[in-house]
């Protein structure tokens, strides 16, 4: 991999190695891998992966949470999707090192699926670790930093914001503040970095990183996305950071990805 996260092809290199995992975080995981296929077994689970801040290394004791992806031979049900839930809830409870866990379900024929290939599957081939069963980026393709990846990944912003917004009304403690303002933050400083991506001419997916490379191209909305990479690595209650986040940052930059990229294809 080079300083811009490209393989000697030019192309976008898997980001995280088991190898890098913090030795903090190794029980972490492998109290995942076997919780995961002791709930879900191989008649429901075709591969899991873990992604985020513990496969890249750079993940924090009592900071960083655990996100895991779940690929399943078919599309997720409610049984499913509750089994998912009380994993989250043991290993969150079991893991002091960990703040927080995230899975993510999915079927093998969606992850796979054309509509998904600039989405999903790129997540997948390149943002994912695999951790059981057989690793589908097998069947994907290799990534560039295209416009056609910066829209799929993220053309449709525009969409979370009225949610985000919702949620903001309707939140009443300081925590659920947090939860909203740390995920929000995040969605926009990726969205703030695949927009210059085809720019810039490489992937990273470093909150900080990210940051300044959409500060290069875009130096009036610098000190926000700063403060937008601060907020998703320390969430903050402030009402004043969410509301620039979710009512200023948010829609300027949905207009800015839309004339520059166009937006994501519709989903069903």
């Amino acid at each position: 991999m080079n300083g811009r996260g490209l393989d000697h092809d030019g192309t976008i290199a898997r980001e995280g190695s088991l190898d890098r995992v913090a030795a903090a975080f190794v029980p972490v995981v492998d109290a995942a891998r076997a919780r995961i296929a002791g709930t879900f077994g191989r008649m429901r689970l075709h591969s899991a992966y873990v992604y985020g801040s513990i496969p890249r290394g750079t993940s924090v004791p009592g900071v960083s949470d655990l996100d895991l992806l779940l690929a399943l031979h078919d599309e997720p049900t409610d049984a499913d999707r509750a089994d998912a839930a009380s994993l989250e809830a043991a290993l969150d409870r079991a893991f002091a090192e960990i703040d927080g866990v995230g899975i993510l379900l999915a079927g093998t024929r969606t992850l796979l699926s054309d509509l998904e290939r600039h989405d999903l599957g790129f997540f997948v081939a390149c943002l994912c670790t695999p951790l059981l069963g057989t690793d589908l980026a097998g069947q994907l393709p290799r990534y560039r930093p295209t416009s056609l990846l910066a829209r799929e990944t993220n053309g449709d912003l525009a969409l979370a914001l009225p949610r985000w917004r919702a949620r903001a009304a309707g939140a009443v403690t300081d925590g659920e503040r947090r939860a909203l303002g740390r995920g929000a933050a995040r969605r926009l400083v990726r969205t703030g970095f695949t927009l210059v991506m085809p720019r810039w001419g490489g992937w990273t997916s470093d909150l900080d990183e990210s940051a300044a490379h959409f500060g290069r191209f875009y130096p009036e909305r610098a000190e926000q996305m700063r403060i937008a990479a601060a907020t998703g690595r320390s969430p903050s209650a402030d009402p004043g950071v969410l509301g620039m986040l979710i009512d200023d940052l948010g829609p300027w930059l949905a207009a800015e990805y839309t004339a520059v990229h166009g937006k994501k294809a519709p989903r069903p």
